[in-house]
């Protein structure tokens, strides 16, 4: 069955692979951007040449009105099926005493508020009791959120812990208007989010302590979230699935 999602956060990561492995599905996807439209561009010519359809759409996730207006813009593509919500920021490896206040609300303003905000949207584009589809809304949490992120990131690591928090929440709320809600926590993934964050072989130098012992593929966490995405996930939902080699 074909099906219509949004994956905000998709021009490069997590949110590309998950994008493009769901146009090999021949899934339309709006696939939604802040800043770097040439590289949205990309992910939306490899899910047309992967048999999907696609739609690039800018707008800052911390911004009311730029959520609002993606998730319009993605419904043109169809009634929407699926969302997953996975943008989200990292900063410099710091301990707390450090942080200052900006640092840390531009955190939580993307993370936290920018997740909430477009659940709520999820919601109110999926509701069966709002004309939807009902569906599944899939957050990108992280092992951080059970591991605390010490001397490094422990607002990151807070911010995701409030995903955990929103998926039990919700999946409860929205179950009985046809929703699912469940978090992926991905472990030491080889994405460029770590280069932002000042630590670029962070994955590669961590990695080698997992169980697995190596780091992950932003495709391997992309085949997870696409299965919660999907009819064969169809009565998994509150979950909380850890993708990190055993970390």
């Amino acid at each position: 069955m074909t099906k219509t999602v949004l994956i905000t956060g998709a021009s490069r990561g997590i949110g590309r692979s998950a994008a493009i492995l769901a146009g090999q599905k021949g899934w339309s996807v709006g696939v939604n951007y802040v800043g770097n439209k040439r590289a949205a561009d990309e992910v939306v010519d490899a899910i047309i040449a992967a048999g999907g359809k696609a739609k690039a759409i800018q707008g800052d996730v911390a911004v009311e009105a730029d959520v609002i207006s993606v998730f319009k813009q993605a419904a043109e593509l169809g009634k929407l099926d699926g969302v997953v919500v996975n943008a989200g920021i990292v900063a410099p490896a710091s301990p707390l005493i450090d942080m200052d206040i900006e640092r840390m609300r531009r955190i939580f303003d993307v993370n936290i508020l920018g997740a909430y905000l477009c659940a709520r949207e999820a919601v109110r584009h999926l509701a069966r009791s709002r004309g939807g589809n009902g569906g599944s809304i899939v957050l990108l949490s992280s092992a951080a959120a059970r591991l605390g992120g010490p001397n490094e990131y422990v607002d990151y690591a807070g911010s995701k812990g409030a995903m955990d928090t929103l998926t039990i929440g919700l999946s409860k709320e929205v179950g009985p208007d046809g929703i699912r809600v469940n978090a992926v926590r991905p472990g030491l993934v080889e994405t460029d989010i770590h280069a932002s964050g000042g630590q670029p072989d962070r994955a590669q130098r961590l990695g080698v302590t997992a169980p697995l012992g190596r780091p992950g593929t932003a495709d391997e966490v992309a085949e997870s979230i696409v299965w919660l995405l999907s009819d064969a996930s169809s009565y998994v939902t509150g979950a909380l699935l850890d993708v990190t080699g055993g970390r």
